[in-house]
């Protein structure tokens, strides 16, 4: 406990007026009690009321009796600030984020499911959730209010980039719970992950220009995107349908190679958090180093934070998009992983031009998202229900890792290496030498099991010694059956 003195308190207060001049708090966003703001910073409750008297002298903050403190409505002035975010439009305009005049329409082919058999008992080759554990109830009492008195307005046309209420509420958690300084405005809602993904590589991929004499499509120039190999299919497939030209990048266990970056790059396309799919967490060197190229190069990051809230050893690291001065990151998050991938709740956070021309996109294909579920969501996310129900799943899905390692340990005893990742709801691991694992991922559909291998992230297609098992679908029991199976098909492809 660190006792009051005028250095802690004005400390304490520069912190915080340091946030809300950041955007990390927003005007009228509520502020923790004096109380657990000073266990949580583990400082005497008379240096936080001293730092908020100080606050509210300066007019940051206000309070309001039994209601709480509040960020005030009308802060000082924030020239600064919004100077930074100018510049911060200017070079995500230099990188061509908001020039693209118009775009092709093009068959999106399906990509493959990862490891196949789509209607096997146990597939451990996607990392989704457990659908059994979403807050059925409390999304369904949230979807009937939403049906209800002024919410009625959802069953209307509304805005293409989602409800206001909505990227409200996904702004708010993104600057509380991940420190990426955002409101409404820089918000975009998606159906999942997949259509951000797509409308991304739609405005960052310039027309291909075409021959005049044959009228055959001559390659774009500029529009090169690197990827992380291995890597995620899907993403390749947007990028690849939109004109780009892909350029791999290895990952290694700092995550992506940024010295292998070539020049000339519309974009780059990174997992950091949980590299996808060998789940290795970008070092803090790899961040500063790739935020710097971006920033030098002028190119746009597109970070796919596809599963944030599963991170069981420790707190989650902070997305680039919340250490981004230059404004290069473009932030494409889901809430399917925390809710159900069935519900196709996806996220982009950017500049604000750049989400006025997702926002045009969208409209074209898509005129808007389901409204009663987004009045549905934010409501959950307003009063804390969808925090709750990822604690108890992080909780849960932490222990059903142990059982996986337990399974592993007793049904394939020196089958496979790994290192256990930090977080996600994955375990990439190695398989011993001599150990054909295409020859087994066949026998293991016989056995009614999906099984991903190295080959499935691979954008040639190589054989490689690599497995991975998703293991949050399913229970302690459960995924010992799995595994089990898993071992008899070992012996059945040896």
């Amino acid at each position: 406990m660190v006792a009051m003195s005028g250095a802690v308190f004005v400390e304490l207060a520069n912190m915080i007026a340091y946030d809300i001049r950041r955007g990390a708090l927003r005007a009228g966003d509520r502020l923790p009690s004096q109380r657990s703001f000073a266990a949580r910073m583990r400082v005497n409750r008379s240096t936080v009321v001293a730092a908020f008297d100080e606050l509210t002298a300066q007019g940051w903050i206000v309070s309001r009796g039994a209601a709480g403190t509040f960020v005030a409505d009308e802060i000082p002035d924030r020239s600064p600030e919004r100077a930074a975010l100018k510049r911060a439009s200017r070079a995500v305009g230099a990188v061509g984020l908001a020039a693209k005049p118009g775009f092709d329409v093009r068959t999106i082919a399906v990509a493959p499911w990862p490891g196949g058999a789509r209607d096997a008992k146990f597939r451990v080759s996607i990392g989704v959730p457990d659908p059994r554990l979403v807050p059925v109830d409390a999304l369904a009492r949230a979807y009937r209010r939403a049906l209800r008195g002024q919410h009625r307005a959802a069953l209307e046309y509304s805005d293409a980039r989602g409800s206001e209420r909505l990227r409200a509420a996904v702004a708010a958690m993104l600057r509380h719970a991940r420190g990426i300084p955002c409101g409404p405005e820089h918000v975009l809602i998606t159906n999942g992950s997949q259509m951000a993904l797509e409308l991304c590589a739609r405005v960052l991929v310039e027309p291909a220009p075409r021959d005049a004499d044959s009228r055959r499509e001559a390659p774009g120039l500029g529009n090169s995107i690197a990827i992380e190999e291995l890597g995620y299919r899907q993403a390749w497939r947007a990028f690849e349908e939109a004109g780009a030209r892909l350029v791999g990048v290895p990952v290694d266990a700092a995550g992506l190679v940024v010295d292998e970056l070539p020049a000339g790059l519309r974009a780059i396309y990174v997992t950091p958090h949980h590299q996808y799919p060998t789940t290795v967490l970008m070092s803090p060197a790899r961040r500063m180093a790739l935020l710097a190229h971006a920033r030098k190069a002028r190119v746009a990051i597109l970070e796919d934070d596809y599963d944030h809230e599963f991170h069981f050893d420790g707190r989650p690291v902070a997305p680039l998009a919340a250490d981004d001065a230059g404004g290069n990151v473009i932030y494409i998050g889901t809430l399917s992983k925390v809710l159900a991938p069935g519900l196709r709740l996806g996220f982009v956070a950017a500049p604000e031009r750049v989400i006025e021309r997702l926002g045009q996109l969208r409209a074209v294909t898509d005129r808007q998202g389901d409204q009663i579920v987004e009045h549905a969501v934010a409501e959950l996310i307003e009063d804390g229900e969808l925090a709750r129900h990822t604690r108890r799943s992080r909780a849960i899905y932490g222990e059903r890792r142990a059982a996986l390692l337990r399974t592993l340990e007793r049904e394939l005893p020196g089958v496979l290496d790994f290192a256990l990742p930090p977080g996600g709801i994955t375990v990439w691991a190695r398989a011993a030498d001599g150990i054909h694992v295409e020859r087994w991922k066949q026998r293991a559909a016989e056995q009614g099991v999906a099984l991903a291998t190295g080959r499935d992230f691979d954008r040639e297609g190589r054989a490689l010694p690599y497995v991975r098992l998703a293991f949050a679908r399913y229970t302690e029991a459960e995924m010992a059956e799995a595994v089990r199976r898993l071992a008899k098909a070992l012996k059945a492809a040896r």
